[in-house]
Formats: structure tokens, C-alpha cells, sequence
């Protein structure tokens, strides 16, 4: 991530860093976070204080096998989900830098077909949004 002038650009790339892989981790994701459905996704959130790591979005991908019981679909799927959140996610990141927080996200993929890039573009950008909307919501009444 790098400040240029005034503007802030958020490199889209998808590192290890931000990719949520410790099973104590996704536990903690899963028991405190809260979650919300947008089809096709069942998104789980969970807002952290950075502490003395930089703020930093990081991403859980989860794809059925229920639903999809090939593995070359489950991975067509996975791909198609970062890809989308890799183009997405700068708002995260604003939140992120503004405020010093760092963010989980976990995207449950609950469809049962595979839809289209820009579909999947679209429904990501719908989630992303409402994540930043229930930050803004929380952030304004810290009751």
C-alpha cells in the first residue's frame, strides 16, 4: 500500500499476509465475528485493533463441497471470489488506515452454479459495501 500525493492506492494483489490460514484464527473469525448473507455469499466479519502490526483486510475463501462436488469447480469458484475481492477491496482498506483497525473477512460461496467474472465482480462489491456500512454504523454510535 503506498500514499501518492493525496489520493491513496491500494496495490491489488492478494499476499500471503492478507489470507486468513491459522485454524485459531478462522475459530476466533467464526466465534466473534459477526456475519450477514448476500447472495451468493454468507459473509463472517471481524474487526481487530491493528496493535503493532500494520492494519492490513484479510480474506478467508470457502467453497462447498456440498454444492460443488468437483474439485475443479470449487477451484474455479475460489478463483473467481479472490479475483473480485483483490478488485474490491481498497474501501476496506481506507477504514483500515483511517482508523487503525485491521479487518477479517470470510466469503462462503453458497450458490449451487457458477456465475460469470462480472457477476461475481458486482455481488463482491455489494458485500464489501456492507461491510463498510456496519463499520460506519458501529463507528458512529460506539455505545
Amino acid at each position: 500500500m503506498s500514499l501518492n500525493g493525496s489520493a491513496m492506492t491500494v496495490k491489488e494483489d492478494l499476499p500471503k499476509y492478507e489470507r486468513i490460514c491459522k485454524q485459531s484464527d478462522i475459530v476466533s473469525l467464526f466465534d466473534k465475528g459477526l456475519g450477514f448473507s448476500s447472495y451468493p455469499y454468507r459473509v463472517v466479519y471481524l474487526f481487530r485493533s491493528a496493535g503493532v502490526m500494520p492494519p492490513t483486510c484479510r480474506l478467508l475463501v470457502s467453497v462447498s463441497k456440498k454444492r460443488f462436488h468437483h474439485a475443479f469447480k470449487r477451484n474455479r469458484v475460489k478463483r473467481l471470489m479472490r479475483e473480485s475481492w483483490r478488485k474490491n477491496k481498497a474501501a476496506l482498506y481506507a477504514i483500515c488506515e483511517r482508523d487503525n483497525i485491521s479487518i477479517d473477512v470470510a466469503l462462503v460461496y453458497n450458490a449451487t452454479v457458477i456465475h460469470s467474472y462480472e457477476e461475481m465482480l458486482g455481488k463482491t462489491q455489494k458485500a464489501v459495501n456492507e461491510i463498510v456500512d456496519r463499520y460506519e454504523k458501529i463507528d458512529a454510535n460506539p455505545c
